[in-house]
């Protein structure tokens, strides 16, 4: 009950300081500007590809088409810095133009081809008629509203300069009615009142139609801006895999490898010696026996950091309750999935889950884990919680999403999930455990034939 009414009292002063804040006045500056700049948008925009339209029977109206897009283009630009300064608005700029083939006919088609032109010349043409009425219903409501509000304070002026004794609101012949009365003024003065508490609503919904206008219509195109994203997931994969293989040489290098060639010089001097001295031969054989167990372990390690065959074989819940049985905590497990998802998916959660909770061995200070794994809609959702110190990703010590010691911690995995669209959420009080919450696209393993298995 405390709550909702700190939250009520909240909502009455946000209303209340509507009508003064610099959000709402940076707002209503927006609209403003936007009828005398859209005005001059949509008056070029209009004469140039009318003209331009005109004259391609001949050759000029292809240049002039092009100009008239490069300078919508421009528009463009002068829109999305009005937008982010007085809105806030972040809007990347769309991708330049690249002619194919230089020169200016190369120029010229490329910008005639570019899809991003013409939206911003969609943006001029129809951005003028809804700013004519942004511009009206702002302007009305903010007038009236401050005008009756403050009515007390200028009605005197009828009176004292004209013949009427207040505000004509009413006429008809000879009868007319004027706002004089000490009840008309307390009435005009609260319906000033609500008018203005009113406004900035209507203003920012008036500026939420042109955030979208500016985002769908200045900004990249989806597939630009997919492009980008999928672009910048194939460095991560790049970069992700060169690390791994990185690591996997110097495991090699610093491991097995050096085990190995440790071993093979003490059999040879174990050969050297098996004619004069057999039992030292036998000795020294015995302890390369134990040499090849340990490099057998690292082996084995190794190929379970690589791609661990119970994964393979039996598929994620096996391969999960082993990396719980290795926790330095008790650790439920719980998948429940109606198939194998496709293999990447299915190694990339694994390797989350085996990170956290090995930032659950080493830095939670727990007493107990959780894993969970369930398919809701087109989504994998991957669930650890510990019940540790908190403070993820804030300092040392903390819990499942530290990332301190091995692995690549909480940056490397939500580089390694967002390459596949996923996303990586971590909620962390201190002292209150973590939860960190794995979602990854749907996809289910392909069988032998290709087709999805069920």
């Amino acid at each position: 009950m405390v709550g909702r009414g700190e939250d009520g009292v909240g909502n009455m002063v946000r209303v209340l300081r509507g009508p003064v804040s610099r959000r709402t006045w940076r707002a209503f500056g927006y609209l403003m500007l936007g009828l005398p700049l859209s005005t001059v948008f949509f008056t070029l925009t209009i004469t140039g590809v009318s003209l331009g339209a005109g004259l391609l029977v001949t050759f000029l109206g292809v240049p002039l088409l092009a100009g008239v897009l490069a300078m919508c283009r421009g528009f463009g630009h002068v829109e999305r810095a009005r937008a982010r300064a007085l809105l806030g608005l972040e809007i990347a700029d769309p991708a330049p133009v690249r002619p194919s083939k230089p020169g200016g006919m190369g120029l010229i088609g490329a910008t005639l081809k570019n899809g991003s032109a013409w939206r911003h010349v969609l943006y001029c043409v129809i951005h003028f008629p809804w700013s004519v009425f942004a511009f009206v219903v702002s302007l009305s409501l903010w007038a009236y509203g401050w005008a009756f509000l403050l009515y007390p304070a200028w009605f005197w002026v009828f009176p004292a300069f004209t013949d009427q004794p207040g505000l004509q609101v009413f006429q008809n012949g000879d009868y007319a009615l004027h706002l004089d009365s000490p009840a008309d003024i307390v009435l005009t003065t609260l319906t000033g009142l609500a008018l203005t508490l009113v406004t900035p609503a209507v203003i920012h919904g008036l500026t939420a139609v042109d955030k979208a206008l500016v985002t769908g219509l200045l900004g990249p195109s989806r597939l630009a801006s997919r492009v980008t994203e999928l672009e910048s997931d194939r460095g991560v994969v790049v970069d992700t895999a060169a690390a791994d293989l990185r690591r996997i040489e110097r495991d090699l290098h610093d491991g097995a490898q050096a085990r190995l060639v440790a071993l093979a010089m003490d059999l040879g001097l174990a050969k050297e010696k098996l004619a004069d001295d057999p039992q030292a031969a036998a000795r020294m054989v015995d302890e390369a026996h134990g040499e090849v167990k340990v490099a057998l372990q690292e082996l084995r390690d190794l190929a379970r950091g690589i791609h661990p065959a119970v994964l393979t074989d039996r598929g994620l819940d096996a391969a999960l309750s082993s990396v719980a049985s290795r926790c330095a905590v008790p650790v439920r497990v719980r998948v429940d999935l109606p198939a194998r998802p496709a293999a990447a998916i299915e190694g990339i959660a694994y390797f989350t889950v085996s990170e956290l909770l090995q930032n659950v061995s080493k830095h939670a200070r727990a007493r107990s884990a959780s894993v969970d794994v369930w398919k809701s809609g087109d989504r994998m959702l991957i669930e650890v919680a510990d019940d540790g110190l908190g403070g993820a990703g804030h300092s040392h010590g903390s819990g499942t999403g530290t990332g301190h010691g091995s692995g690549t911690g909480l940056a490397g995995l939500t580089e390694r999930i967002g390459a596949v669209d996923g996303v990586l959420v971590v909620e962390s009080p201190t002292g209150g455990g973590t939860t960190v919450t794995a979602e990854l696209p749907w996809r289910e393993q392909a069988g032998a034939d290709g087709s999805r298995r069920a």
